[in-house]
């Protein structure tokens, strides 16, 4: 007999689901040791999952199975705009597939409530050292991204449950946690936690108010969108017990990036991480963020915080309505979701990190858990002799200095201390070197709102920290154009250029194409580093400048004090503020009436929105996995932004070529992130960033006598060494399935679908790897390309893997089975290598037999159509 759970909820009128009843009636006492996160999990099944099934899926949390699929429902979906578009793209194409076979295209809509944040656009064309910054980037952003804007604004007519924030609010990640989510939801008269899924890799930015929010890739997106359950077995769980309390002068940026290289070193990828202890108790509910929104660097799928008295103070201090406050207290004491309900939560291992140790940090020059303690930057060869020629730039010059992304700027005291140390400076006559392009891009309007409150917006602006929006800049690689003077030395003089910013990648060629490496900062730092005007620089010890005394300054001299910091915190940031800007902004707009099409009209010009091509030509027809030829052998740490980057496109590159012919002027090329729309620029992107190295190519590869430069490729059997684009076209044009063989962790980095989309594209059927990053495996599941994983020990050194053979993929593609790869070599030998066949799931084999998930929600939204 199936017992029902649903009881009421004292103190409220509402109900909710009695979770530990339900443990607890398998085994008596086993919620108390349930982690946050089984016990969040298990509420999710308790409420949703098929009653039949109910015991069989809370066993394997008590017994901590790992081996069992088990369904999650999200109650949202969060996106930013560049994947949030892409999805939505996808979404209209199926409409069109689904219209052409006789169904109803009105039909297909998000089922779960998404949000869609336009936050990704924005260039800084224009530095912070101009007072009209602002309007000039937002009027250069419309300009560009006119046919973007034109459909995500049909979207929001065309789309039921989609819910839209225009460009020049803020960053996605910060919204989310100053004002969408509730931490515990209400609907049908229940309440229960706040659950999402993000089309970015930093949605665990909520994590910290014990909310469970994972970045997905916007194919995963769409299935959750369109209703499916988000299917998944039991992670990992891992206690981080924070003890100390940071020492003075330490912000949450050197914590995070003291923690990002501890928790590297850990191996707690695709682990969810629960943070507990005295020093949590220490960190502000902006710290939490700070160190949740990096679990991707970390590697971990979830940085978990429980809901305490940190919690509910920042609710309060971000304008939540009293109502809500109350409830979730009152909902996280009742269920055991309250941080003193977790003393006896018992985890796969607990590892142990003292806030105490920590120390001013940066990290770089190319990874975000490459940390470098400033006070050894020098010894460490980054620093070195400044050349000082008068009217010259040195070499190790940051071009860049941004503070930027909801990594750092969600952080009031973070904030404030950044203003400060501009007070500081400008009082002691200090500026920023004249080839520093600077910026400040909050990921919300509050922030503005309470630096102008503490009198620090004018002290920024002064050293050329003023506003050029609001949105993810340079964070994302949207940077914007240099000062063509500066470019040129940079370019005739080969310097060693660099970008400082407060962010959260720091890959090499993602910041700008000009700056060879990047490092991370705090934002009183990114100030800091604009005035020393190169990364070579001993920032404790060397002199910033002088006084109008003569006398020298250091950072120490200018450096605020957490005393003063905390309480202009406590003076200028304002509950009122958040209303003044969240209120206006979620209102709910009056229907006009206006009526769209359910099939949305494509404008045929376009570079940025094209109807999607994945029910046509060779996507439509079998994966033979057969006589695969490599496209690439690849070593480990291949990204995302390798696969497929972000930043902008130049002009000699192949997207850069056909924008040109498309007739687009190159001032207004944009970057590959906002073109993702069009698969026909997008993936000319595939395997395009310059710092790719093809293992099959010598990087002093010629053609014609001339040496080629950026991502290479070698169509076999001619061993023509080529430019990727000019491989890949000639590839297609052949019809030749492909392959990448690749070393470990491949994918790492956002969760960009078109990574996965631009290697099926280009005919690629198989990826072979040493290990995957978890969002990248499902996007690939999701554009049917079949990932493998070799056996430790193996990997294509020890194969002798050079790129003239062909693979076929044999066996039975089963959840996790061992299938055999045929390597057939150039002198006819061939070998067998047993390797793992990361469809995780059942439903990712039958996402992947479909041949990907539009074409599997296809498939099932006919047939129940029929049925009906």
């Amino acid at each position: 007999m199936n017992i029902d759970y649903r009881k009421p909820l004292p103190g409220t009128t509402l109900d909710y689901f009695d979770t530990r009843a339900a443990v607890d009636a398998i085994e008596a006492g086993a919620y108390d040791k349930l982690p946050y996160t089984s016990r969040v999990l298990a509420e999710n099944l308790v409420r949703r999952c098929d009653p039949a099934t109910l015991t069989a899926s809370l066993r394997q949390f008590i017994e901590r199975r790992q081996d069992l699929d088990f369904p999650w429902f999200p109650a949202r979906v969060v996106c930013h705009d560049i994947l949030g578009q892409t999805a939505l793209v996808d979404l209209a194409g199926l409409r069109d597939a689904i219209a052409a076979q006789g169904g109803d295209p009105a039909m297909v809509n998000p089922v779960v409530p998404t949000q869609l944040v336009v936050d990704h656009s924005l260039a800084v064309e224009s530095g912070g050292f101009d007072p009209d910054a602002f309007a000039k980037n937002r009027v250069i952003e419309d300009r560009r991204n006119e046919d973007r804007f034109h459909f995500i604004e049909w979207t929001k007519k065309a789309f039921k449950n989609v819910d839209v924030i225009p460009p020049g609010n803020g960053i996605l990640h910060q919204i989310n946690l100053e004002r969408m989510s509730p931490v515990v939801q209400v609907k049908d008269g229940v309440a229960f936690p706040d659950t999402l899924v993000g089309t970015d890799s930093h949605t665990p930015m909520v994590d910290a108010l014990g909310v469970i929010a994972i970045g997905v890739g916007g194919l995963e997106a769409e299935s959750v969108m369109l209703g499916r359950a988000s299917w998944m077995r039991l992670p990992d769980i891992i206690g981080v017990e924070l003890t100390g309390k940071p020492q003075p002068g330490i912000t949450a940026t050197d914590t995070v990036l003291a923690l990002t290289e501890f928790l590297r070193a850990a191996k707690v990828v695709s682990s969810y991480l629960e943070f507990y202890g005295e020093g949590a108790a220490h960190l502000t509910l902006g710290d939490r963020a700070t160190i949740s929104n990096m679990a991707p660097e970390y590697g971990s799928t979830a940085a978990m915080f429980y809901i305490d008295e940190q919690t509910i103070k920042y609710l309060k201090l971000t304008g939540r309505d009293d109502e809500l406050v109350r409830l979730v207290e009152l909902y996280a004491k009742h269920t055991g979701l309250w941080a003193d309900s977790l003393k006896n939560a018992q985890y796969e291992r607990v590892l142990t990190f003292d806030l105490a140790s920590v120390v001013r940090n940066i990290a770089g020059p190319s990874n975000p858990h490459k940390r470098v303690p400033t006070s050894e930057l020098a010894q460490r060869g980054i620093s070195g002799i400044v050349d000082n020629t008068p009217g010259m730039m040195p070499d190790g010059a940051v071009i860049i200095a941004a503070i930027t992304s909801c990594t750092n700027t969600n952080n009031p005291r973070n904030m404030i201390a950044a203003g400060l140390l501009a007070r500081n400076a400008n009082a002691r006559g200090l500026s920023r070197k004249p080839w520093v392009k600077t910026s400040l891009a909050p990921g919300s309007k509050t922030v503005a709102l309470y630096l102008e409150e503490a009198k620090l917006l004018s002290e920024l602006e002064t050293l050329g920290f003023g506003v050029v929006g609001f949105a993810c800049t340079t964070c994302n690689g949207m940077s914007g154009a240099l000062d063509p003077v500066i470019q040129q030395e940079v370019v005739e003089r080969d310097l060693y250029a660099t970008a400082v910013l407060s962010g959260n990648r720091n890959f090499d060629g993602r910041i700008h194409p000009y700056a060879k490496q990047a490092f991370l900062a705090s934002p009183p730092l990114v100030v800091a580093y604009a005035i020393a005007g190169t990364i070579r620089f001993d920032i404790e010890k060397d002199v910033l400048g002088f006084d109008s005394d003569g006398k020298p300054v250091k950072l120490a001299d200018i450096w605020p004090l957490d005393e003063e910091i905390d309480a202009i915190v406590a003076a200028s940031v304002k509950p009122e503020q958040f209303r003044q800007v969240y209120t206006p902004m979620f209102a709910i707009q009056a229907d006009n009436g206006q009526k769209v099409s359910a099939l949305y009209d494509w404008r045929a010009p376009s570079t940025y929105i094209r109807r999607p091509p994945y029910w046509e030509g060779a996507l439509a027809g079998a994966r033979a996995l057969t006589g695969m030829r490599p496209l690439a052998v690849l070593g480990d740490n291949i990204t995302t932004d390798h696969l497929s980057p972000s930043n902008a496109i130049m002009l000699d590159s192949a997207a850069g070529e056909y924008l040109a012919k498309m007739g687009l002027p190159e001032v207004d090329f944009n970057s590959y992130a906002t073109h993702r729309g069009d698969h026909l620029t997008a993936q000319r992107a595939t395997f395009a960033n310059p710092t790719l190295k093809n293992e099959m190519v010598r990087q002093d590869g010629k053609r014609d006598g001339q040496v080629l430069s950026g991502s290479l490729a070698r169509i076999e059997p001619e061993g023509t060494v080529t430019r990727m684009w000019e491989a890949i076209e000639t590839y297609m044009q052949r019809k030749q399935p492909l392959i990448i063989i690749a070393g470990a962790d491949y994918g790492q980095g956002s969760s960009r679908d078109w990574a996965a989309k631009g290697v099926r594209l280009a005919g690629v059927e198989a990826i072979v790897a040493e290990g995957f990053e978890r969002i990248h495996r499902t996007n690939l599941v999701g554009m049917g390309v079949l990932p493998l994983e070799f056996k430790v020990g193996v990997n294509r050194i020890t194969l002798g893997i050079d790129g003239t053979e062909t693979f076929d993929v044999i066996g039975e593609r089963m959840p996790r089975a061992d299938l055999t790869l045929l390597i057939n070599r150039r002198n006819g030998d061939v070998d067998e290598v047993l390797v793992t066949c990361r469809l995780d799931t059942a439903e990712e084999v039958s996402i992947y037999e479909a041949g990907g998930v539009l074409q599997r929600f296809a498939q099932d939204f006919l047939e129940s159509s029929k049925a009906a």
